[in-house]
């Protein structure tokens, strides 16, 4: 239990980090980069929005004022789905991309501040096995844009 313990407070600490620095170096949370971050990735750059609520954990009404603030900053679009009225995309747009790749800079600089400086490449490699082993909800996300 000591480990899962410590587990959790690690995550806790890095999130609350990484998300502080988001925040104050690009006016994003650490949820915004991520869905930034699947939109970019994704064919078109656009998904469903039920499926990014689903990508990041978020209800429906998180999901959507997560997107509205996007939105209202020029980095996402909602799109109609030509075949069906039900459904709703949120498109990245090339200001969002551009975003995008400006925060990834000093995030994956975070991160590696943060969580790789403390290990050595073969810890890191050992972790990444033994991380790979817990149960994980979809592919998630990296931490930097192509």
């Amino acid at each position: 239990m000591e480990a899962f313990a410590s587990l959790l407070r690690s995550h806790s600490a890095l999130t609350r980090a990484l998300n502080a620095q988001l925040v104050g170096d690009h006016g994003l949370t650490i949820n915004d980069y991520e869905v930034m971050l699947l939109l970019a990735r994704a064919p078109e750059r656009r998904l469903r929005r039920v499926d990014l609520a689903a990508s990041v954990l978020l209800t429906a009404s998180g999901i959507t004022r997560l997107l509205d603030g996007l939105e209202r900053a020029g980095y996402v679009n909602k799109a109609r789905c030509e075949t069906d009225a039900r459904v709703t995309y949120a498109v990245l747009t090339d200001e969002g991309l551009e975003k995008l790749r400006e925060a990834g800079e000093s995030h994956v600089a975070g991160v590696r501040e943060l969580f790789e400086s403390r290990f050595t490449d073969e810890e890191l490699q050992t972790l990444a096995s033994l991380l790979a082993r817990l149960p994980a909800e979809g592919d998630g996300a990296a931490c930097s844009v192509d």
